[in-house]
């Protein structure tokens, strides 16, 4: 139960704020709260699918560490693009 408090916490205020927060919103204005939501749901829902997944046999093939490392560097890649209006 820890982990899943964790995780959800992180994901959480991660995403607070977001471009996928906003379109949600926008979403909801156009087809009402409840099909934003569930869509929202579905399409992050299927997103995070896809990166446990990988996630779970990347740790068999490539250190913890290594994969903290790589993520640090790909936020700042994004960061930096999203700063020039590049993403």
């Amino acid at each position: 139960m820890e982990g899943i408090l964790t995780i959800f916490f992180a994901i959480f205020l991660a995403e607070l704020g977001d471009k996928t927060q906003l379109a949600t919103m926008a979403f909801a204005a156009r087809y009402g709260w409840k099909v934003a939501f569930v869509g929202a749901i579905l399409g992050l829902g299927a997103v995070n699918l896809i990166g446990a997944l990988l996630g779970d046999k990347l740790s068999d093939v490539v250190p913890l560490e290594v994969v903290h490392k790589a993520a640090g560097v790909l936020f700042i890649v994004f960061g930096v693009l999203m700063l020039f209006g590049k993403l």
